[in-house]
């Protein structure tokens, strides 16, 4: 549902793979998240540009992200329950706020609170979230709060904030995440943690070229233990504030495919997910679930 596969001409929807996975969670009674309706990434060129091919004016570019929203909420409301209505919009570099983006170039901070309007307008039964990662950075973590609470003053409706969770075997830090959490707490919204999955190498921020031994043994028993150790520490602070975070969506299911096997060392496999290759459950998925 990101705004590149599923709206790539101004005047054309492509919903046939969208429909197929809102199709399947209606037909086996599952909860569906939709992601994402404003993100500066994957979003098509035609969305800034005017019909000469200059840059669109604001208000042109608003109108486009009304329709845009309003078309595709319309569609499956009632199908699905919250949205990820912008992501990931804070910088990460620790002396600027906002990303510098198309969005943010053309319409300032306010295509944010009007991306929430229009979601609410197009579905007001649904729930609203702002979804970013990195959150456990105390620095972005402020920030993110900071832009939030602006939302909220504004009488914006927002209903929550996605924690995305691509973390690894050597962070959070229990601490860290305990800290994460309450600060979010604090905002008495609801709080999901999204995008879940630990990779069994050290994190890294940046893509990189291959190193040698950069695959070798990938899937060690040190890297199992770690993992687990992390997954169980993460779902008991989970647990511990299950009186604000109200869901846990993971980065897909299984070890088969993950995002993860080209980041940060294209074509380096890892084992980030609860289940094997195979589509089994690994030994970290008794952690997760035996409480």
């Amino acid at each position: 549902m990101k705004p590149q596969p599923i709206h790539p001409e101004e005047r054309r929807y492509h919903w046939a793979p969208a429909d197929e996975i809102v199709d399947f969670a209606q037909a086996n009674g599952l909860r569906m998240r939709g992601h994402t309706l404003c993100w500066h990434n994957q979003t098509p060129d035609w969305f800034f540009k005017s019909e000469s091919g200059d840059q669109v004016t604001k208000e042109g570019l608003l109108q486009r992200l009304k329709d845009h929203i309003t078309s595709i909420v319309t569609r499956y409301k009632g199908k699905v329950y919250a949205w990820d209505v912008v992501n990931e919009v804070i910088s990460d570099k620790p002396d600027e706020y906002f990303r510098k983006t198309k969005w943010f170039e053309i319409c300032g901070e306010e295509f944010v609170a009007r991306a929430f309007q229009y979601a609410h307008e197009a579905d007001p039964t649904a729930l609203l979230f702002y979804n970013d990662y990195n959150e456990i950075d105390s620095t972005k973590r402020e920030k993110i709060i900071k832009m939030v609470q602006g939302l909220q003053k504004a009488g914006v409706p927002i209903h929550g904030v996605g924690l995305q969770g691509h973390w690894a075997i050597n962070e959070p830090t229990r601490s860290q995440l305990d800290k994460t959490l309450k600060r979010f707490s604090d905002l008495k919204l609801k709080l999901q943690i999204t995008e879940l999955d630990i990779s069994v190498y050290p994190k890294e921020h940046h893509p990189r070229e291959r190193k040698p031994g950069d695959n070798d043994a990938a899937f060690t028993p040190e890297r199992e233990k770690k993992q687990i150790e992390v997954y169980k520490m993460c779902f008991e602070l989970f647990r511990m504030y299950n009186g604000s975070i109200s869901g846990v969506t993971f980065w897909n299911v299984s070890d088969r495919h993950s995002w993860l096997d080209s980041f940060p060392v294209k074509d380096r496999k890892d084992y980030p997910l609860l289940f094997d290759q195979n589509l089994k459950p690994k030994k970290v998925y008794a952690e997760v679930v035996n409480f």
